[in-house]
């Protein structure tokens, strides 16, 4: 497939992309190539492949969905900057 500039410079306006005159010509080639190459993808035979969604097929680890209570609350709060009654505390925000 062949595009010309003026071709081009339609598509810059549709994706609103600014492209000087000077430039359309050697867009226009480039862009030519990229769609002789999507051409050449269309020949190749698909039939009775399976799309993929990755190249690996893994599943991710998991662990088990339990709940707790997070063990020892003063653990918990070793790291609070300022731990109040068992509670972390954070500044006020709202007046």
């Amino acid at each position: 497939m062949s595009l010309d500039s003026k071709t081009v410079a339609h598509i810059a306006t549709l994706a609103r992309i600014r492209v000087p005159e000077a430039d359309l010509p050697g867009l226009a080639s480039e862009l030519s190539g990229i769609m002789t190459w999507i051409e050449q993808l269309n020949e190749v035979n698909t039939k009775g492949v399976e799309p993929m969604s990755g190249v690996a097929a893994r599943d991710l680890p998991r662990r088990a969905d339990v709940v707790n209570d997070g063990g020892d609350p003063n653990k918990v709060l070793a790291n609070a900057p300022e731990p109040a009654h068992g509670f972390f505390t954070v500044p006020k925000v709202v007046e």
